[in-house]
């Protein structure tokens, strides 16, 4: 069978796996973690790719309102980085926000800047974020010592 990647909405079978996608970069300290009641109540915001219909993927998108919305929880299963798992999510998302939004600010707090810039994002800092910082930063083993970048998609209409 030939490689197929699809994206689809997170449904509530999925949980277990995202949960465990979501612990491995957790214990890295890439992302942070999230528990299965966490996830379940947010299943609406999780996005999933799949290949050859196996969960491979997921992130999810929190609204911030104010047309300031955010990529969070971007994880590829291990092993299959680089095969456009990611791309596909992240172009899934805006696609879904251009349909439903004339202007929005889509911003990530990320270590893989290259790869947000090659899908149009701009590096920007983080302090133009302060619902981020007073929402999740405060609970980040990394708080204090913040390490990543943040990156902007700004979409103005078309």
């Amino acid at each position: 069978m030939k490689n197929a990647l699809t994206v689809r909405g997170a449904e509530q079978k999925d949980i277990p796996v995202i949960h465990h996608l979501l612990r491995v970069y957790a214990d890295k300290q890439i992302v942070l973690p999230r528990s299965e009641e966490e996830i379940e109540h947010y299943l609406g915001n999780f996005i999933v790719a799949l290949w050859n219909d196996e969960l491979c993927g997921c992130c999810a998108v929190r609204d911030f309102d104010n047309d300031l919305l955010e990529v969070r929880s971007l994880v590829v299963v291990p092993g299959l980085e680089g095969k456009g798992i990611g791309r596909a999510l992240v172009e899934a998302v805006i696609a879904g926000l251009k349909l439903n939004r004339t202007h929005f600010c889509l911003f990530a707090l990320t270590y893989q800047e290259k790869f947000f810039q090659k899908l149009g994002f701009h590096l920007v800092v983080k302090n133009m974020f302060p619902q981020k910082i007073w929402s999740d930063c405060v609970n980040c083993p990394k708080k204090d010592n913040c390490d990543e970048s943040a990156v902007v998609f700004q979409h103005d209409g078309e």
